[in-house]
C-alpha cells in the first residue's frame, strides 16, 4: 500500500534515527523557546542587535557585494524550507478535511495532531530564522521600518501563544502564511540574482489577501467558540485557549491594517516617474519592508 504522507516518509528517511521528544513535542520547558521567559528574552535580543548594530553601522560603510551570495543563500533555503513544510502539512491536513469537513478540520481538538504539533513546532523556529532578514537591513544601512520590526517580533509570539494555547486552526493561518513565504522568498532570490520578475506589487497584494483570509477563518472559528461556549449555536466549540484566540484576531488585524496603509503609500505613486516601489516581507504566519 503506498504511503499516505511519501514526502513526510521520505525526509524522515534522511533525518537522524531518533530525535528528542522535546523538539518533537510542545513540552515547557524542555522545548527550547517554549517558555515565557525564553521567548522574550529572544525577541529582546534581536532588538537589541537590531538597534545596536544600526549604532554602530552608522559610521561605517555599508556591506554590499559581499551579503550577495549569503543573502542569497538565505532567500532559497527559506523558499525551499517554507515549501518542504507546506507540503508535509497539507499531507496531514487534507485528510483530516476528507474525514471530518472544514468545520471539524479547524475546530476540533482531533485536528490538533501530535504530527501537526511537530510542524508547529518547526513553523515557530522558522520564524527566529527570518529574523536574519532584518541582519541584512542593517548590515545593508537600509532604514528599519516599523512594519519590519513589529511583524518579525509579533509573528514569533504570536506563534509562541498559539502553541501554548493549541487552537486547532492554527494549520489554516500557517499553510496560508507559509504559502505567500514561497513566493515572496522565491522573489527576493531572484532579485538577488538581478533577474526582473514583475512580482513586486502582487507580492504585498499576495500578503494582504492572506490576512483577509486569515482573520475571516479565525473570527468564524472564534464566534463558533462563544457562541457554542453561552449556548446560541449548536455546531459545537473550537479547540483552543480562549486568550489564543483573542492574540490571533488582535495580531492579525493590525497586520491587515499596517499592511494596508504600507500599500496605500507605496502604490499611491505607481506609474509615476520617481515613484519608488517596495516589497513588504509579511511571514503567517512572517513582514518587512525591503527597498530594492
Amino acid at each position: 500500500m503506498a504511503s499516505r504522507t511519501p514526502i513526510y516518509d521520505a525526509l524522515a528517511s534522511l533525518g537522524p534515527a531518533s530525535v528528542p521528544r522535546s523538539l518533537v513535542i510542545w513540552d515547557p520547558p524542555a522545548t527550547p523557546l517554549s517558555t515565557m521567559t525564553s521567548a522574550f528574552a529572544a525577541i529582546a535580543t534581536y532588538l537589541a542587535v537590531l538597534y545596536g548594530g544600526s549604532t554602530i553601522m552608522k559610521g561605517r560603510q555599508p556591506f554590499g557585494s559581499s551579503l550577495k551570495f549569503p543573502f542569497l543563500v538565505h532567500n532559497i533555503a527559506l523558499t525551499i524550507g517554507s515549501g518542504l513544510l507546506l507540503a508535509v502539512m497539507l499531507e496531514e491536513i487534507i485528510p483530516i478535511l476528507r474525514h471530518g469537513g472544514f468545520f471539524y478540520g479547524i475546530c476540533h481538538e482531533a485536528a490538533w495532531t501530535s504530527r501537526l504539533e511537530t510542524f508547529y513546532i518547526i513553523n515557530y523556529y522558522f520564524k527566529y530564522w527570518e529574523l536574519i532578514d532584518t541582519v541584512f537591513l542593517v548590515l545593508k544601512k537600509k532604514p528599519l521600518q516599523f512594519l519590519h520590526v513589529y511583524h518579525h517580533s509579533a509573528t514569533a509570539l504570536l506563534c509562541f501563544s498559539q502553541l501554548h494555547g493549541k487552537t486547532s486552526v492554527s494549520w489554516f493561518v500557517i499553510v496560508l502564511n507559509l504559502a505567500v513565504h514561497v513566493v515572496m522568498y522565491m522573489y527576493y532570490a531572484a532579485s538577488t540574482l538581478r533577474l526582473r520578475l514583475p512580482w513586486k506589487k502582487a507580492v504585498t497584494i499576495l500578503q494582504i489577501s492572506q490576512f483577509f483570509g486569515a482573520i475571516g477563518v479565525c473570527v468564524f472559528a472564534a464566534y463558533s467558540h462563544w457562541s457554542s461556549k453561552w449556548g446560541l449555536s449548536r455546531h459545537g466549540g473550537c479547540a483552543g485557549k480562549e486568550y489564543a484566540a483573542v492574540a490571533g484576531v488582535v495580531c492579525l488585524t493590525s497586520y491587515l491594517f499596517l499592511f494596508l496603509g504600507f500599500y496605500a503609500k507605496t502604490y499611491k505613486n505607481d506609474g509615476k516617474k520617481g515613484g519608488k516601489k517596495v516589497v513588504a516581507n509579511g511571514s503567517a504566519a512572517n513582514g518587512h519592508a525591503k527597498k530594492r
